[in-house]
Protein backbone atom coordinates (compact mmCIF):
# COMPACT_ATOMS: atom_id res chain seq x y z
CA UNK A 1 0.00 0.00 0.00
CA UNK A 2 1.19 3.34 -0.81
CA UNK A 3 2.19 5.50 2.56
CA UNK A 4 1.45 9.01 2.69
CA UNK A 5 4.58 11.63 4.58
CA UNK A 6 2.84 12.15 7.39
CA UNK A 7 3.82 15.86 7.62
CA UNK A 8 1.54 16.55 4.25
CA UNK A 9 -1.14 14.03 4.74
CA UNK A 10 -4.20 16.76 4.73
CA UNK A 11 -5.03 20.16 3.10
CA UNK A 12 -7.42 21.38 5.83
CA UNK A 13 -6.56 19.52 8.84
CA UNK A 14 -9.27 20.79 11.24
CA UNK A 15 -11.84 19.91 9.18
CA UNK A 16 -10.61 16.89 7.17
CA UNK A 17 -9.78 15.58 10.95
CA UNK A 18 -12.51 16.66 12.78
CA UNK A 19 -14.24 14.87 15.74
CA UNK A 20 -17.81 13.12 14.52
CA UNK A 21 -19.99 14.86 17.02
CA UNK A 22 -18.29 18.22 16.03
CA UNK A 23 -18.38 17.31 12.32
CA UNK A 24 -22.04 16.40 12.17
CA UNK A 25 -23.06 20.18 14.60
CA UNK A 26 -21.22 22.01 11.69
CA UNK A 27 -22.96 19.97 8.99
CA UNK A 28 -26.55 20.77 10.78
CA UNK A 29 -25.69 24.75 11.00
CA UNK A 30 -24.71 24.48 7.10
CA UNK A 31 -27.84 22.48 6.49
CA UNK A 32 -30.29 25.53 8.13
CA UNK A 33 -27.61 28.42 6.35
CA UNK A 34 -28.32 27.07 3.10
CA UNK A 35 -31.87 26.28 3.65
CA UNK A 36 -32.48 30.02 4.66
CA UNK A 37 -29.79 31.31 2.03
CA UNK A 38 -32.47 29.47 -0.67
CA UNK A 39 -35.64 30.57 0.57
CA UNK A 40 -34.20 34.23 0.00
CA UNK A 41 -32.08 34.25 -2.75
CA UNK A 42 -33.12 31.45 -5.27
CA UNK A 43 -36.37 32.46 -7.38
CA UNK A 44 -36.60 28.53 -7.13
CA UNK A 45 -36.73 27.68 -3.78
CA UNK A 46 -38.44 30.71 -3.06
CA UNK A 47 -41.68 29.82 -5.19
CA UNK A 48 -41.07 26.11 -3.73
CA UNK A 49 -40.97 26.22 -0.09
CA UNK A 50 -44.49 28.38 -0.69
CA UNK A 51 -46.08 25.85 -3.38
CA UNK A 52 -45.23 23.45 -1.09
CA UNK A 53 -46.18 24.60 2.66
CA UNK A 54 -42.05 24.65 3.52
CA UNK A 55 -40.97 27.03 6.52
CA UNK A 56 -37.58 26.94 5.75
CA UNK A 57 -36.78 27.79 9.33
CA UNK A 58 -38.11 24.16 10.18
CA UNK A 59 -35.30 22.79 8.56
CA UNK A 60 -32.80 22.34 11.28
CA UNK A 61 -31.26 19.19 10.97
CA UNK A 62 -30.43 16.40 8.25
CA UNK A 63 -33.29 14.26 9.27
CA UNK A 64 -35.30 17.10 8.21
CA UNK A 65 -34.57 17.06 4.41
CA UNK A 66 -36.52 14.22 4.75
CA UNK A 67 -39.50 16.81 4.45
CA UNK A 68 -38.60 18.29 1.34
CA UNK A 69 -39.39 17.23 -1.64
CA UNK A 70 -36.75 15.77 -4.39
CA UNK A 71 -35.53 17.58 -7.49
CA UNK A 72 -33.79 16.50 -10.53
CA UNK A 73 -32.37 17.08 -13.48
CA UNK A 74 -35.31 17.51 -15.08
CA UNK A 75 -36.89 20.07 -12.63
CA UNK A 76 -33.41 22.34 -13.60
CA UNK A 77 -33.74 22.32 -17.22
CA UNK A 78 -37.58 23.07 -16.54
CA UNK A 79 -36.86 26.12 -14.98
CA UNK A 80 -34.25 27.67 -17.33
CA UNK A 81 -34.31 29.22 -20.75
CA UNK A 82 -36.25 28.31 -22.94
CA UNK A 83 -38.69 27.23 -20.48
CA UNK A 84 -38.37 29.72 -18.63
CA UNK A 85 -37.86 33.17 -19.24
CA UNK A 86 -35.16 33.14 -16.60
CA UNK A 87 -32.96 31.13 -14.51
CA UNK A 88 -34.44 30.29 -11.56
CA UNK A 89 -31.35 28.47 -10.16
CA UNK A 90 -29.50 31.44 -10.19
CA UNK A 91 -29.21 32.61 -6.81
CA UNK A 92 -27.13 35.38 -6.74
CA UNK A 93 -27.01 38.55 -9.08
CA UNK A 94 -25.27 38.62 -12.51
CA UNK A 95 -22.64 40.99 -11.18
CA UNK A 96 -21.46 37.78 -8.72
CA UNK A 97 -21.38 35.30 -11.27
CA UNK A 98 -17.48 34.49 -12.23
CA UNK A 99 -18.09 31.60 -14.94
CA UNK A 100 -21.05 29.72 -16.36
CA UNK A 101 -21.13 26.45 -17.01
CA UNK A 102 -23.36 23.75 -18.56
CA UNK A 103 -23.70 20.08 -18.14
CA UNK A 104 -22.97 17.80 -21.24
CA UNK A 105 -26.21 17.75 -22.38
CA UNK A 106 -26.32 13.40 -23.02
CA UNK A 107 -29.65 13.18 -21.47
CA UNK A 108 -31.06 16.34 -22.94
CA UNK A 109 -31.40 19.78 -22.68
CA UNK A 110 -27.77 20.47 -20.86
CA UNK A 111 -28.05 22.13 -17.14
CA UNK A 112 -26.64 25.57 -17.04
CA UNK A 113 -24.73 26.62 -13.60
CA UNK A 114 -23.30 29.60 -12.31
CA UNK A 115 -20.46 30.03 -10.18
CA UNK A 116 -19.25 32.61 -7.77
CA UNK A 117 -15.38 32.89 -7.07
CA UNK A 118 -16.57 31.58 -3.98
CA UNK A 119 -17.88 28.25 -5.33
CA UNK A 120 -14.60 28.03 -7.12
CA UNK A 121 -12.40 28.30 -3.87
CA UNK A 122 -14.65 25.23 -2.40
CA UNK A 123 -14.49 23.19 -5.32
CA UNK A 124 -10.93 23.57 -5.30
CA UNK A 125 -10.52 23.11 -1.92
CA UNK A 126 -12.55 19.90 -2.55
CA UNK A 127 -10.07 18.95 -4.79
CA UNK A 128 -6.92 20.14 -2.76
CA UNK A 129 -7.88 17.72 -0.06
CA UNK A 130 -8.43 14.78 -2.66
CA UNK A 131 -4.74 15.30 -4.17
CA UNK A 132 -3.52 15.79 -0.73
CA UNK A 133 -4.83 12.39 0.76
CA UNK A 134 -3.05 10.76 -2.97
CA UNK A 135 -0.11 12.02 -1.77
CA UNK A 136 -0.06 14.94 -4.23
CA UNK A 137 2.51 17.76 -3.77
CA UNK A 138 4.67 19.91 -4.12
CA UNK A 139 6.70 19.38 -7.33
CA UNK A 140 4.51 17.21 -8.78
CA UNK A 141 3.58 17.58 -12.48
CA UNK A 142 0.33 16.50 -13.67
CA UNK A 143 -1.09 15.57 -16.64
CA UNK A 144 -4.89 16.52 -16.82
CA UNK A 145 -6.72 14.54 -19.35
CA UNK A 146 -10.20 15.77 -19.07
CA UNK A 147 -11.76 18.59 -20.63
CA UNK A 148 -11.60 22.18 -19.94
CA UNK A 149 -14.66 22.87 -22.00
CA UNK A 150 -17.88 23.62 -20.31
CA UNK A 151 -17.49 21.34 -17.19
CA UNK A 152 -15.63 22.22 -14.19
CA UNK A 153 -13.93 19.39 -13.39
CA UNK A 154 -10.29 20.17 -15.19
CA UNK A 155 -10.40 23.72 -14.07
CA UNK A 156 -10.96 22.55 -10.66
CA UNK A 157 -7.87 20.44 -10.76
CA UNK A 158 -5.66 23.02 -11.70
CA UNK A 159 -7.09 25.62 -9.00
CA UNK A 160 -6.69 22.53 -6.45
CA UNK A 161 -3.42 22.21 -8.11
CA UNK A 162 -2.36 25.87 -7.25
CA UNK A 163 -3.05 25.14 -3.85
CA UNK A 164 -0.47 22.80 -3.57
CA UNK A 165 2.08 23.70 -4.91
CA UNK A 166 2.28 21.58 -8.23
CA UNK A 167 2.36 21.86 -11.96
CA UNK A 168 -0.65 20.89 -14.56
CA UNK A 169 0.22 20.07 -17.84
CA UNK A 170 -3.30 20.91 -19.22
CA UNK A 171 -3.69 18.72 -22.47
CA UNK A 172 -7.42 18.07 -22.30
CA UNK A 173 -6.85 14.77 -23.88
CA UNK A 174 -4.65 10.99 -23.47
CA UNK A 175 -4.13 11.63 -26.97
CA UNK A 176 -1.23 14.34 -26.49
CA UNK A 177 2.08 13.28 -28.04
CA UNK A 178 4.53 11.39 -26.08
CA UNK A 179 7.26 13.69 -26.11
CA UNK A 180 5.41 15.35 -22.91
CA UNK A 181 6.10 12.13 -21.00
CA UNK A 182 9.56 12.14 -21.62
CA UNK A 183 10.08 15.80 -22.23
CA UNK A 184 8.21 16.75 -18.69
CA UNK A 185 8.54 13.83 -16.47
CA UNK A 186 4.80 13.69 -15.12
CA UNK A 187 4.75 11.81 -11.69
CA UNK A 188 0.80 11.68 -12.39
CA UNK A 189 -2.23 11.65 -14.75
CA UNK A 190 -5.65 12.15 -14.44
CA UNK A 191 -7.66 10.52 -17.08
CA UNK A 192 -10.31 7.69 -17.44
CA UNK A 193 -9.02 4.00 -17.16
CA UNK A 194 -9.46 3.35 -21.07
CA UNK A 195 -7.69 6.63 -21.86
CA UNK A 196 -4.88 5.47 -19.82
CA UNK A 197 -4.80 2.16 -21.08
CA UNK A 198 -4.91 3.31 -24.90
CA UNK A 199 -1.85 5.83 -23.82
CA UNK A 200 -0.23 3.34 -22.29
CA UNK A 201 -0.27 0.65 -25.74
CA UNK A 202 0.95 3.67 -27.32
CA UNK A 203 3.84 3.95 -24.90
CA UNK A 204 4.74 0.73 -25.85
CA UNK A 205 4.92 0.32 -29.12
CA UNK A 206 7.35 3.24 -29.10
CA UNK A 207 9.41 1.29 -26.58
CA UNK A 208 8.28 3.70 -23.49
CA UNK A 209 7.69 1.65 -20.74
CA UNK A 210 4.90 3.05 -18.66
CA UNK A 211 6.40 1.14 -15.38
CA UNK A 212 9.58 3.36 -15.34
CA UNK A 213 8.12 6.88 -17.12
CA UNK A 214 8.60 8.53 -14.12
CA UNK A 215 4.37 8.56 -13.68
CA UNK A 216 4.23 7.13 -9.82
CA UNK A 217 0.29 7.68 -9.65
CA UNK A 218 -3.10 7.66 -11.45
CA UNK A 219 -6.10 9.02 -10.74
CA UNK A 220 -9.40 8.32 -12.56
CA UNK A 221 -13.11 9.54 -12.10
CA UNK A 222 -15.86 10.27 -15.09
CA UNK A 223 -17.12 6.67 -14.69
CA UNK A 224 -17.13 3.91 -12.65
CA UNK A 225 -15.04 0.67 -13.13
CA UNK A 226 -14.53 -2.52 -12.17
CA UNK A 227 -11.66 -3.57 -9.43
CA UNK A 228 -10.67 -5.78 -11.49
CA UNK A 229 -9.90 -3.11 -14.70
CA UNK A 230 -8.18 -0.57 -12.42
CA UNK A 231 -5.81 -3.40 -10.48
CA UNK A 232 -4.79 -4.19 -14.35
CA UNK A 233 -4.67 -0.96 -14.95
CA UNK A 234 -2.38 -0.25 -11.75
CA UNK A 235 0.02 -3.02 -13.21
CA UNK A 236 0.47 -1.96 -16.40
CA UNK A 237 1.80 1.25 -14.98
CA UNK A 238 3.69 -0.35 -12.05
CA UNK A 239 1.83 2.66 -9.42
CA UNK A 240 -1.38 2.88 -7.59
CA UNK A 241 -4.30 4.05 -9.87
CA UNK A 242 -6.98 6.46 -7.10
CA UNK A 243 -10.75 6.90 -7.89
CA UNK A 244 -12.48 10.14 -7.94
CA UNK A 245 -16.30 11.12 -8.41
CA UNK A 246 -17.30 14.73 -9.21
CA UNK A 247 -20.16 16.61 -11.17
CA UNK A 248 -20.80 20.15 -11.72
CA UNK A 249 -23.54 19.89 -9.70
CA UNK A 250 -20.67 20.41 -6.64
CA UNK A 251 -20.06 15.83 -5.92
CA UNK A 252 -16.03 16.14 -5.79
CA UNK A 253 -15.04 12.61 -3.57
CA UNK A 254 -11.86 10.81 -3.84
CA UNK A 255 -9.93 7.66 -2.33
CA UNK A 256 -7.57 8.31 -0.12
CA UNK A 257 -3.87 6.59 0.08
CA UNK A 258 -6.13 3.53 1.56
CA UNK A 259 -8.01 2.69 -1.39
CA UNK A 260 -11.25 1.68 0.58
CA UNK A 261 -13.83 4.39 -0.59
CA UNK A 262 -14.09 7.65 -1.16
CA UNK A 263 -14.18 10.25 1.24
CA UNK A 264 -17.09 12.48 0.83
CA UNK A 265 -16.40 16.64 1.74
CA UNK A 266 -19.16 16.37 3.83
CA UNK A 267 -18.76 20.10 5.12
CA UNK A 268 -19.49 21.57 1.91
CA UNK A 269 -21.48 18.99 -0.40
CA UNK A 270 -24.18 16.67 2.10
CA UNK A 271 -24.66 13.00 0.55
CA UNK A 272 -27.97 11.03 1.77
CA UNK A 273 -28.52 7.76 0.30
CA UNK A 274 -32.63 7.17 -0.49
CA UNK A 275 -34.72 4.18 -1.29
CA UNK A 276 -35.91 3.44 -4.93
CA UNK A 277 -38.84 5.66 -4.24
CA UNK A 278 -36.77 8.39 -3.02
CA UNK A 279 -38.99 8.31 0.46
CA UNK A 280 -36.44 7.16 2.71
CA UNK A 281 -32.86 7.00 3.87
CA UNK A 282 -31.59 3.26 3.39
CA UNK A 283 -29.75 1.90 6.34
CA UNK A 284 -25.83 2.53 6.30
CA UNK A 285 -24.13 -0.59 4.27
CA UNK A 286 -27.41 -0.46 1.52
CA UNK A 287 -27.25 0.06 -2.04
CA UNK A 288 -29.44 2.94 -2.86
CA UNK A 289 -29.91 6.55 -5.06
CA UNK A 290 -27.46 9.31 -4.27
CA UNK A 291 -29.46 12.45 -3.20
CA UNK A 292 -26.95 15.50 -2.51
CA UNK A 293 -27.56 18.81 -1.13
CA UNK A 294 -25.25 21.92 -1.49
CA UNK A 295 -23.89 22.84 1.88
CA UNK A 296 -22.46 26.84 2.63
CA UNK A 297 -20.10 28.10 4.87
CA UNK A 298 -22.34 30.69 7.33
CA UNK A 299 -21.82 34.13 5.23
CA UNK A 300 -21.21 32.47 2.42
CA UNK A 301 -22.62 33.12 -1.33
CA UNK A 302 -23.46 30.27 -4.28
CA UNK A 303 -24.10 30.77 -7.77
CA UNK A 304 -26.27 27.93 -7.88
CA UNK A 305 -27.35 25.81 -4.80
CA UNK A 306 -29.30 22.29 -4.99
CA UNK A 307 -31.19 20.78 -2.15
CA UNK A 308 -32.17 17.03 -2.65
CA UNK A 309 -30.97 16.54 -5.84
CA UNK A 310 -31.40 13.04 -7.43
CA UNK A 311 -28.26 12.53 -8.81
CA UNK A 312 -29.25 9.72 -10.51
CA UNK A 313 -26.53 7.04 -9.46
CA UNK A 314 -26.38 4.96 -6.81
CA UNK A 315 -24.11 3.53 -4.12
CA UNK A 316 -23.23 2.35 -0.38
CA UNK A 317 -22.33 4.40 2.30
CA UNK A 318 -19.28 2.12 3.54
CA UNK A 319 -18.68 3.62 7.03
CA UNK A 320 -18.76 6.79 8.93
CA UNK A 321 -15.85 5.85 11.26
CA UNK A 322 -12.51 7.44 11.58
CA UNK A 323 -10.31 6.03 8.23
CA UNK A 324 -6.34 4.70 8.46
CA UNK A 325 -5.83 7.92 7.18
CA UNK A 326 -6.98 9.79 9.41
CA UNK A 327 -9.83 11.67 8.14
CA UNK A 328 -13.53 11.58 10.13
CA UNK A 329 -15.61 12.41 6.89
CA UNK A 330 -17.87 9.29 5.77
CA UNK A 331 -16.60 7.03 2.99
CA UNK A 332 -18.43 5.90 0.13
CA UNK A 333 -19.03 2.69 -2.81
CA UNK A 334 -18.09 3.93 -5.92
CA UNK A 335 -21.33 5.54 -7.48
CA UNK A 336 -22.55 3.65 -10.55
CA UNK A 337 -24.96 5.37 -12.64
CA UNK A 338 -28.61 4.02 -13.12
CA UNK A 339 -28.80 5.02 -16.52
CA UNK A 340 -26.21 2.05 -16.82
CA UNK A 341 -28.11 -0.58 -14.81
CA UNK A 342 -30.56 -3.02 -16.66
CA UNK A 343 -32.59 -6.09 -15.45
CA UNK A 344 -33.60 -9.26 -16.67
CA UNK A 345 -35.22 -12.08 -14.85
CA UNK A 346 -35.79 -9.93 -11.78
CA UNK A 347 -31.85 -8.71 -11.15
CA UNK A 348 -30.24 -5.47 -12.09
CA UNK A 349 -26.83 -5.40 -13.15
CA UNK A 350 -24.40 -2.38 -14.79
CA UNK A 351 -21.75 -1.97 -16.87
CA UNK A 352 -19.59 -2.70 -14.43
CA UNK A 353 -20.27 -5.84 -14.04
CA UNK A 354 -19.84 -6.51 -17.73
CA UNK A 355 -16.72 -4.99 -17.06
CA UNK A 356 -15.43 -6.89 -14.20
CA UNK A 357 -16.13 -10.35 -16.66
CA UNK A 358 -13.78 -8.64 -18.98
CA UNK A 359 -10.64 -8.17 -16.56
CA UNK A 360 -11.07 -11.19 -14.96
CA UNK A 361 -7.50 -13.19 -14.62
CA UNK A 362 -6.02 -14.87 -17.78
CA UNK A 363 -8.28 -12.92 -19.96
CA UNK A 364 -5.83 -9.54 -20.02
CA UNK A 365 -3.27 -11.60 -21.93
CA UNK A 366 -5.23 -12.02 -24.79
CA UNK A 367 -7.46 -8.68 -24.29
CA UNK A 368 -7.06 -5.11 -24.86
CA UNK A 369 -9.86 -4.27 -22.16
CA UNK A 370 -12.45 -2.32 -24.72
CA UNK A 371 -15.65 -3.84 -24.54
CA UNK A 372 -18.85 -3.16 -25.76
CA UNK A 373 -22.09 -4.93 -24.84
CA UNK A 374 -26.08 -5.27 -25.97
CA UNK A 375 -29.13 -6.72 -25.08
CA UNK A 376 -31.79 -8.10 -27.40
CA UNK A 377 -34.86 -10.19 -26.77
CA UNK A 378 -37.97 -10.00 -24.01
CA UNK A 379 -38.67 -12.39 -21.50
CA UNK A 380 -42.21 -12.61 -22.82
CA UNK A 381 -40.42 -14.19 -26.16
CA UNK A 382 -38.99 -16.44 -23.76
CA UNK A 383 -35.41 -15.52 -24.82
CA UNK A 384 -33.05 -12.59 -23.48
CA UNK A 385 -29.59 -12.34 -25.01
CA UNK A 386 -26.59 -10.54 -23.96
CA UNK A 387 -23.73 -10.11 -26.92
CA UNK A 388 -20.53 -9.05 -26.05
CA UNK A 389 -18.07 -7.79 -27.82
CA UNK A 390 -14.28 -7.59 -26.55
CA UNK A 391 -11.45 -6.32 -28.72
CA UNK A 392 -8.19 -8.57 -29.01
CA UNK A 393 -4.92 -7.82 -29.21
CA UNK A 394 -3.94 -10.80 -31.93
CA UNK A 395 -7.54 -12.27 -32.76
CA UNK A 396 -5.63 -15.41 -34.33
CA UNK A 397 -4.43 -16.50 -30.71
CA UNK A 398 -7.13 -15.23 -28.40
CA UNK A 399 -7.98 -18.31 -26.01
CA UNK A 400 -11.44 -17.61 -26.45
CA UNK A 401 -12.70 -20.38 -24.70
CA UNK A 402 -11.12 -19.13 -21.57
CA UNK A 403 -12.01 -15.50 -22.00
CA UNK A 404 -15.73 -16.93 -22.30
CA UNK A 405 -15.65 -19.48 -19.33
CA UNK A 406 -13.98 -16.63 -17.13
CA UNK A 407 -16.47 -14.10 -18.20
CA UNK A 408 -19.59 -16.31 -17.55
CA UNK A 409 -18.34 -17.60 -13.85
CA UNK A 410 -17.63 -13.73 -13.08
CA UNK A 411 -20.78 -12.72 -14.49
CA UNK A 412 -23.19 -15.11 -12.41
CA UNK A 413 -21.15 -14.92 -9.87
CA UNK A 414 -23.49 -13.65 -7.65
CA UNK A 415 -27.45 -13.77 -9.43
CA UNK A 416 -28.71 -16.50 -8.85
CA UNK A 417 -31.51 -15.97 -10.83
CA UNK A 418 -29.60 -14.83 -14.24
CA UNK A 419 -27.65 -18.33 -13.40
CA UNK A 420 -31.05 -20.51 -13.49
CA UNK A 421 -32.17 -18.52 -16.61
CA UNK A 422 -28.60 -18.94 -18.29
CA UNK A 423 -28.70 -23.01 -17.40
CA UNK A 424 -32.42 -23.55 -18.94
CA UNK A 425 -31.47 -21.33 -21.98
CA UNK A 426 -33.77 -18.20 -21.31
CA UNK A 427 -31.18 -15.97 -20.52
CA UNK A 428 -27.99 -16.69 -23.31
CA UNK A 429 -24.23 -15.06 -23.53
CA UNK A 430 -22.79 -14.91 -26.87
CA UNK A 431 -19.53 -13.40 -27.50
CA UNK A 432 -18.40 -11.66 -30.55
CA UNK A 433 -14.36 -11.39 -30.78
CA UNK A 434 -12.89 -8.13 -33.07
CA UNK A 435 -8.84 -7.24 -34.06
CA UNK A 436 -7.81 -3.63 -32.75
CA UNK A 437 -10.14 -1.00 -34.00
CA UNK A 438 -13.30 -2.77 -35.01
CA UNK A 439 -15.33 -2.37 -31.87
CA UNK A 440 -18.72 -0.11 -32.98
CA UNK A 441 -17.74 2.27 -30.16
CA UNK A 442 -14.90 3.79 -32.09
CA UNK A 443 -16.97 4.74 -34.73
CA UNK A 444 -19.42 7.20 -31.93
CA UNK A 445 -18.35 10.50 -31.25
CA UNK A 446 -18.25 11.22 -27.73
CA UNK A 447 -18.28 8.88 -24.88
CA UNK A 448 -18.62 5.60 -25.40
CA UNK A 449 -22.31 3.81 -24.54
CA UNK A 450 -20.41 0.31 -23.44
CA UNK A 451 -23.91 -1.38 -21.85
CA UNK A 452 -27.23 -0.81 -24.91
CA UNK A 453 -30.22 -2.17 -23.92
CA UNK A 454 -32.03 -3.03 -27.05
CA UNK A 455 -34.87 -4.47 -26.14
Amino acid sequence: MFVLDSSKTYFNPEIETMDRGELDALIEERVRYTVKYAAENSPFYRKWFEKHGVNPGDIKAHEDLLELPIVSGKTIRENQPPETKEFMFRSVGWEDVFTIHETSGTSGTPKSFFLTWEDWERYAEKYARIFRSQGFGQGDRVVVCASYGMNVGANTMTLAARQLGMSIIPEGKCTFPLRVIETYRPTGIVGSVFKLLNLARRMQAEGIDPRTSGVNKLVVGGESFAEESRNYLSDVWGCPVYNTYGSTEGTMCGECSEISGLHVPEDFVHLDVYDPHLKEFVPEGECGRVVLSTLLPVGAKAGNLLLNYDTEDTTVVLTRKKCACGRTHMKILTPQREAETVWVEGTPFNRVDVERGVFQDGNMDYLTGEYEASLYGTEDEGETVLRVSMECKNPDICDRRLIQENFVRSFLKYKPPLSRAYEDGSFKILFNFTGPGDLELYKIKGRPKRLVDRR
